[in-house]
């Protein structure tokens, strides 16, 4: 097998020129998105969808940082916001009506541990999963082979290293599920504070429940 066969199939492999040719492409694409003017949301949305081929509704906010764009996946509705980073040496799949706050980084690469495999420059990736409606907040850290599932809040600044179930609120480092969400979370909206009259009157009327 050759290293570019090695790496999609999550095993052990070296970063050879062929692989080097496939990160340059996905680094003019970069080149020009996080240097772009970005007041022009149209033009950033198109170059989005160049980075990221398939995508529906997708934003990011520059800058944004990958390694092929073409390993990462996104359903509808996508948006990351600012000093987002997605390491996709594997894959990356994300669903739909999802939110990433800001500084936001997802890692599927990793390295051995033993510093002699370690220096022999072997490295691997472990592809990683986020449902659908699923929202990061700012700082958050994905580790390589993770799945996170439906409808999931992950809290700021937490370190996710092992899968998270649906319906979830996590948190923390490493991130531990805190409880689950309900019905009775709908009105929330910071602590104990709920939705105003007038804002949930227009979210009944727009939302299905």
């Amino acid at each position: 097998m050759n290293h570019l066969e090695r790496r999609d199939a999550q095993m052990a492999y070296i970063s050879d020129d062929k692989i080097f040719e496939e990160q340059l492409v996905c680094r003019k694409k970069l080149q020009k998105l996080n240097f772009m003017d970005r007041s022009d949301f149209k033009a950033v949305g198109e170059v989005v969808k160049d980075l990221l081929g398939k995508s529906d509704g997708a934003f990011i906010n520059p800058p944004f940082y990958c390694d092929y764009g073409t390993h990462i996946e996104v359903g509808k509705n996508f948006f990351a916001n600012y000093n987002c980073m997605i390491l996709d040496v594997a894959k990356v799949t994300i669903g739909d009506n999802c939110q990433m706050a800001p500084n936001v980084a997802i890692y599927t690469a990793g390295h051995p541990v033993h510093p002699v495999s370690r220096n022999s420059a072997y490295e691997y990736g472990k592809e990683v999963t986020i449902g659908d409606n699923v929202w990061l907040g700012g700082n958050t850290v994905i580790c390589p082979g993770v799945h996170i599932g439906d409808n999931v809040v992950i809290g700021a600044g937490s370190v996710v290293t092992k899968d998270i179930p649906d319906w979830s609120i996590a948190a923390g480092n490493p991130c531990r599920v805190i409880r689950k969400i309900t019905d009775a979370d709908k009105r929330k909206l910071f602590r104990d504070e709920e939705i105003d009259d007038e804002a949930w009157e227009d979210i009944c009327n727009r939302m299905e429940f």
